[in-house]
């Protein structure tokens, strides 16, 4: 559904002309009819690496659902939108996983072509494995996207990027240098609303934006992290020094290593960068010139290293603005991203407001003529007559959070369909003609670096500097 008509009417009236940004996937699907390969091109073979809960969901994606998924959604509309897929055309050939009881159920998904590979540099190196999709903890990242490079294997990894700072660089030179295709794993780039947003911006609807807020508010222990350990591991069916050569054997590190900054990148690297990658699809921020962070470990006092309140804030002055990230995982109210122009201030998430200023002069005759009023926006754009409370009771609160950010459905000609499915198709059809992502390498490298400026800025208690020329970060 698009806007409302009363909507379209106030907007048309204040906008020299229609919406007019493409979205970059729609691009490539309409060039696609006209001679390049597609989705239905020679079948790509794929390996995938970790199939811990974000590796089931991209297997899924992929169209691969384990048989547990399939029994528990078949009722629910869970399953009806995982049957409205494209199918790919791919096959898995190779899994790749540390705990013997998930490695099971990638193979179970993945079918009779599938076979396990018992470390990642195997598995990359096969000859029946085209691409490779890491779904792994942040502190293997680096290293597996640099040998599936010079491999020549193409790669779809989940961010952060990198845990380190020290490994952005030479994850971006040898990615740049074997000219592989890569995408990260930020799939709000394929959602409708943020589109919209970027034709608003475009069109200078916000007048100057000089403020940028976002936030993470989560209220559950999934949400901070404090997944299920399963009854059947221990050290007999999980490769623990693979995991971690340095300590000894811990379940809460190996399930739950968000929690700990020897394997993940706190909640800069782990869901800022959601909001930041979004804003630097929609902006083209890039990286801020400084990077001020604060907060602490206030609630969950469970032995985690990395905050659980976390605040920090970025300086651009080449574009005159300041972007503010707050995040908490002790409380579960719903703030919309907020992007503040001194005409009017637009509020992004699943949906998109936009409410004008008191004193805006782009809209001060409005205004006055009761037109518009501060209270009611004048432009909406609802991605669909949905209701947010409706997701199915199986999936929890925590994907409640991030149905409500935007991050499981979007629109694609009235379909309702997963952003993830959406991105990795992208992924699949650039490798098949040659084209570069959405979220590749240049992106990556933008928000790999922000992260870990916040965590940096954080973890040294100081404020952090971006050395544009020298391409270094500076403390």
């Amino acid at each position: 559904m698009g806007v409302s008509r009363r909507s379209a009417i106030k907007l048309s009236s204040l906008l020299p002309f229609a919406f007019m940004v493409p979205n970059p996937l729609d691009n490539k699907l309409s060039s696609n009819e006209h001679g390049p390969r597609g989705l239905h091109a020679k079948s790509l073979r794929l390996g995938i690496i970790g199939f811990g809960i974000r590796g089931e969901q991209l297997l899924r994606a992929l169209g691969f659902p384990t048989k547990q998924w399939v029994e528990e959604n078949r009722e629910k509309e869970a399953y009806h939108d995982y049957l409205n897929q494209e199918n790919l055309n791919v096959t898995i050939t190779g899994v790749c996983d540390l705990f013997d009881v998930r490695a099971s159920k990638a193979l179970e998904a993945s079918g009779v072509s599938a076979r396990r590979f018992g470390n990642y540099k195997e598995l990359i190196s096969a000859q029946d494995v085209d691409a490779v999709i890491i779904a792994t903890p942040d502190h293997m990242h680096a290293p597996m996207i640099i040998e599936a490079a010079r491999n020549g294997k193409d790669v779809y990894v989940e961010k952060c990027l990198t845990h380190r700072l020290e490994e952005v660089e030479e994850v971006y030179q040898v990615v740049k240098t074997n000219e592989i295709t890569f995408q990260l794993g930020h799939q709000l780039r394929q959602k409708d609303t943020y589109h919209k947003a970027k034709d608003i911006l475009y069109l200078d609807v916000l007048g100057k934006v000089s403020l940028i807020q976002s936030s993470t508010n989560r209220n559950t222990p999934d949400g901070a992290w404090i997944y299920d350990i399963p009854l059947e591991a221990n050290e007999s069916n999980i490769d623990w020094a693979q995991f971690d050569s340095k300590n000894e054997f811990d379940l809460d590190r190996f399930f739950r290593w968000r929690k700990y900054w020897d394997y993940g990148t706190g909640l800069a690297g782990d869901l800022f960068t959601h909001e930041y990658d979004s804003l630097n699809a929609i902006m083209e921020l890039g990286i801020p010139h400084s990077a001020m962070a604060s907060g602490g470990i206030y609630y969950y006092q469970d032995g985690r290293e990395v905050p659980d309140v976390f605040q920090a804030s970025f300086e651009y002055p080449k574009f005159g603005l300041t972007l503010l990230y707050s995040a908490t995982l002790s409380n579960d109210a719903t703030r919309e991203t907020m992007v503040m122009g001194s005409d009017a201030t637009m509020y992004l998430g699943n949906n998109i407001k936009i409410f004008p200023c008191r004193n805006s002069k782009k809209y001060a005759n409005k205004l006055a003529s009761g037109i518009m009023n501060t209270e009611s926006a004048f432009y909406e754009y609802p991605t669909k007559n949905e209701n947010l409370d409706s997701v199915d009771a199986v999936s929890g609160a925590t994907s409640r959070y991030f149905q409500k950010k935007g991050m499981m459905s979007t629109y694609r000609n009235g379909r309702k369909l997963d952003p993830t499915h959406l991105h990795i198709m992208e992924w699949l059809l650039c490798i098949r003609n040659g084209w570069d992502t959405s979220c590749n390498i240049e992106a990556a490298y933008q928000e790999a670096i922000v992260a870990h400026m916040a965590t940096i800025s954080y973890r040294k208690g100081k404020k952090v500097v971006w050395d544009e020329t020298k391409k270094r970060v500076k403390w």
